[in-house]
């Protein structure tokens, strides 16, 4: 996979020269010194074009009744591939995201969930890969959310593709 960008960066644009684990810690540090509650939630989206396909990767960081923010990377893959493996491709590049920061999550106390861009209903082509999605990430141990419960994926990745 290409990668088109290789920072994290946040919606207005702003680019970062660290890791996510760092970002992600400071935000906490920041955000509950501040006196909020928070929730993480991990997701990705892809736009497939005619020869390549953009994928989005987000962090999001909910303050619990005080809207969030969210941490932004994207990838661009040089191949067109199946809905099946671009679906999948979304959760891996989501569950590697989570799995590096969950250390840091314990350590704090923030609840994750691992979102999937995934529908439920068996009418849309997306669910072809929601068994396996399911597996991977609830296999990991992680709270898994799929459409129309997945906004980290479906929404905040989405504006990001």
């Amino acid at each position: 996979m290409k990668i088109a960008v290789n920072k994290w960066r946040n919606f207005s644009g702003k680019a970062f020269d660290k890791s996510i684990t760092t970002l992600v810690e400071e935000a906490i540090v920041r955000e509950q010194k501040a006196g909020y509650r928070l929730k993480i939630c991990v997701g990705s989206d892809s736009q497939a074009y005619k020869s390549y396909v953009a994928y989005a990767t987000v962090v999001v960081i909910l303050r619990e009744g005080k809207g969030g923010f969210m941490f932004i990377k994207n990838l661009k893959g040089t191949t067109k591939i199946s809905t099946k493996e671009r679906m999948l491709k979304e959760v891996a590049m989501s569950v590697e995201t989570a799995y590096a920061i969950c250390h840091i999550l314990d350590r704090y106390d923030v609840e994750l969930e691992v979102h999937a861009d995934i529908n439920t209903d068996p009418k849309f082509e997306s669910n072809v890969a929601l068994k396996e999605a399911m597996g991977y990430i609830l296999g990991m141990r992680f709270v898994f959310k799929a459409k129309p419960n997945a906004f980290a994926s479906s929404s905040c990745a989405d504006l990001a593709v």
